[in-house]
């Protein structure tokens, strides 16, 4: 016997052949009930969608391109966010292209993709401006400060979420939190900076901030942490912006001879394993990658096939995880 068509799976699902295809495709108006049948009648043919032909029939490429930051494999937060678009693509029947950085597409070529999605672009990247110059859909995780508007957006209020953050070390105590903020010049970088500065100027604190590039090298985060803590004795209480840097602070802390949790409270503006395994374990806020990458892949989506209006802007709550860091 030949492979079983979509014309034999909404035979023997006793629908029509489009009904059969949205239903397996997950498109259109079809009821739970004959989605349930559709799929079993697929089920037991051994029927699987031919993406090739479909791709033909649709003049889609059947993938969507990711660019993230070069520092992906540093951060536990990146790699999540391109296991969440990944899971969501699989869930379409979409593959996943990886655009890295140096690909930058030249005049006349265009990835081969449907859309992007770009996961915490800086209008200074040249890959972001010429990916948002494709005229391909762009959703982008965090807000883009270039020239271009992009065709949706997914993102947090970090900065809100670092007020509550700053509130509780202001609670449990600390006079005068100090900042390690990231180099990158991204929406997510710069409304945690603008939001410490405003939060110390109305209490009369004088903001401490030391810049600390993505990725930078333990041993070195540890001389600088160090050397910033000696610099400025009156410091009570260190947020750190990046993914990863409050655990790698936690020996130049305690070789300024501060005990953090008692003396010396410390908290990063990303959570991850480093900080839930830390001794003590440190209070963050959970960024939520993986999660963030699914919306950010199922907004694409939506776009793409026109369920959405161009223009749509979500938010995506988060969570403040209070630690043995703080107190808590």
């Amino acid at each position: 016997m030949g492979s079983a068509t979509i014309v034999d799976v909404a035979r023997a699902a006793g629908v029509s052949k489009t009904t059969a295809s949205d239903a397996l495709r997950g498109h259109g108006r079809v009821s739970e009930a004959t989605r349930v049948a559709v799929a079993e009648a697929a089920a037991s043919l051994g029927y699987t969608i031919n993406r090739s032909a479909r791709s033909l029939r649709t003049a889609t490429t059947g993938a969507i391109g990711l660019y993230v930051p070069q520092v992906i494999f540093r951060s536990e937060y990146y790699l999540s966010f391109v296991y969440g678009v990944a899971n969501e693509a699989a869930k379409a029947e979409y593959d996943v292209t990886l655009i890295m950085s140096g690909q930058l597409p030249s005049h006349g070529h265009l990835p081969n993709v449907d859309g992007i999605v770009l996961c915490d672009p800086v209008a200074s990247d040249p890959v972001v401006r010429g990916l948002m110059a494709t005229g391909l859909a762009v959703v982008t995780c965090e807000r883009y400060n270039g020239d271009r508007v992009p065709n949706g957006v997914i993102w947090s209020d970090h900065a809100a979420y670092l007020e509550q953050l700053l509130d509780e070390l202001a609670g449990a105590d600390a006079r005068h939190p100090a900042m390690l903020a990231s180099t990158t010049v991204s929406d997510w970088s710069i409304s945690l900076v603008q939001k410490y500065r405003s939060w110390c100027l109305a209490r009369g604190i004088e903001p401490v901030i030391r810049e600390v590039p993505f990725g930078t090298d333990p041993a070195a985060l540890q001389d600088t942490t160090l050397q910033f803590l000696q610099e400025n004795p009156t410091v009570d209480a260190l947020v750190c912006a990046a993914d990863g840097v409050a655990a790698a602070a936690i020996p130049a802390i305690r070789l300024h001879g501060r005990t953090i949790g008692e003396d010396f409270l410390l908290a990063s503006c990303v959570d991850g394993t480093s900080m839930r395994i830390a001794d003590p374990a440190i209070t963050a806020i959970d960024t939520k990658g993986g999660e963030a990458g699914s919306e950010c892949a199922r907004l694409l989506f939506e776009l793409l096939d026109g369920s959405t209006p161009e223009g749509t802007v979500r938010e995506m709550p988060l969570e403040l995880n209070q630690r043995a860091s703080t107190g808590a």
